[in-house]
């Protein structure tokens, strides 16, 4: 069963290192964006070079890095989902080196009294995915261990943000209403795919995850609203929150 999977007794028959050989450490932080815009728009305005490549039958994912304040920062375009997006911290940390992850996205809300207009910071992430069952012991929720520190600069920066609980889920077309009523009625403001697996790798690697999210659809109404997901807009504030990011690389 699902969860039996965890198994902290014996090894992993490959690791990152079997593909990539032993690397030298890099860097120490590491910002995860979704977006290609964010991407294309930062190699244009900072002077980025290409340090690493994760391997992908799909194509390649470039991991770039730039000054800034004196740190030498790292970033990269990850794939969606638990499975992708924590695999893809696992080939990073070997690549890199790197043992601090910032990674900010879009996420459906649940709450749209207490999200609207600012950012969120996850607390605890629901499993609902298969993947983070094979870095930790099984239970409902993993916390989310820098919420706190992640808020605290938030605060410092003046940027409005509410904290609260997300539901990970692998299946974005089976977020049924029965579904979302139990999460909310737990204390769950908001829908995303990644936030319990990254965790569950970072906790298992110890490594340190950051996280925040924007509010982009809404699945908190009678009817699914499609808002600002894939506009313009939404991409206006992922480019804005490439900046939170770096504010938070230099303060971490």
């Amino acid at each position: 069963m699902l969860t039996e999977t965890f198994d902290d007794k014996t090894g992993a028959v490959i690791n990152p290192v079997n593909f990539y050989g032993k690397r030298d450490k890099i860097c120490d932080t590491c910002i995860v964006t979704f977006s290609n815009v964010v991407v294309e728009n930062i190699l244009g305005k900072f002077k980025c070079e290409q340090i690493a490549e994760i391997g992908s039958a799909n194509g390649g994912i470039p991991i770039y890095r730039f000054p800034y304040k004196g740190m030498e920062i790292a970033f990269y375009m990850t794939m969606i989902t638990s499975a992708g997006a924590g695999t893809c911290i696992e080939e990073a940390h070997c690549l890199t080196g790197a043992t601090k992850y910032i990674m900010f996205g879009s996420c459906g809300t649940l709450n749209k009294e207490i999200t609207a207009g600012k950012l969120i910071v996850p607390t605890q992430a629901y499993r609902d995915e298969g993947f983070s069952y094979h870095y930790a012991k099984a239970q409902d929720y993993i916390v989310i261990r820098n919420a706190e520190k992640t808020a605290g600069i938030l605060d410092e920066l003046g940027l409005p943000y509410v904290m609260g609980k997300t539901w990970t889920t692998d299946g974005i077309y089976r977020e049924t209403r029965g579904n979302m009523e139990k999460r909310k009625k737990e204390g769950c403001i908001a829908v995303e795919m990644e936030c319990a697996g990254v965790q569950a790798v970072c906790d298992f690697r110890k490594l340190e995850f950051y996280n925040f999210l924007i509010s982009g659809d809404l699945l908190d109404s009678p009817d699914w609203e499609r808002r600002i997901l894939g506009s313009d807009e939404e991409i206006g504030h992922q480019l804005r929150n490439f900046y939170i990011a770096l504010e938070l690389a230099a303060r971490i």
